[in-house]
């Protein structure tokens, strides 16, 4: 690989083939979830892999090939937590610029408080907004998301949130 701005206009270095040409893009990575819901509690899982493994997040994770991101976020809940679930409206969308990311959250409505959590999760539990472990949240993603949630139910009325980390 040559990096060096390829000569169909791009403006960008890329990481370009000598022999044959082809450019390689290296693009940022979607990251889906939800902020599962059961009356006035928020559903956490217990991160049981790394990165920080221990602490707690919403269910989310990297979107795969051939799903939309609700899809992605609903398969993702089902696999961290558990959950029977009913997936609402996107609630964030959190540009992570320094990491290449970007993080979808959908609104989703919980059916019951019962969870099976997969492999990758310690633990499934629903929180109080004054019982959230605020200092044991794993990514700022989701305490950015979180903080914007109990603001929103506050003021009783949802919006979607258009966040940018760097």
């Amino acid at each position: 690989m040559q990096w060096r701005i390829p000569d169909d206009g791009d403006t960008r270095e890329r990481a370009v083939c000598p022999a044959c040409g082809t450019i390689h893009y290296d693009n940022p990575l979607n990251v889906v979830g939800t902020v599962p819901v059961l009356g006035d509690r928020v559903l956490l899982c217990k991160r049981n892999i790394e990165p920080r493994r221990g602490l707690w997040t919403l269910p989310a994770g990297f979107m795969e090939l051939e799903e939309t991101t609700a899809e992605g976020a609903a398969r993702e809940t089902r696999e961290e937590a558990g959950a029977e679930f009913e997936t609402g409206e996107l609630f964030s969308m959190v540009n992570v610029v320094h990491v290449g990311q970007v993080h979808f959250f959908y609104l989703a409505r919980l059916l019951h408080d019962h969870f099976d959590p997969g492999h990758e999760t310690m633990e499934a539990r629903l929180f109080h907004e004054d019982e959230v472990p605020w200092d044991e949240i794993a990514f700022r993603t989701v305490q950015t998301t979180l903080e914007r949630y109990f603001s929103d139910r506050r003021a009783g009325r949802f919006s979607l949130h258009q966040i940018d980390l760097r």
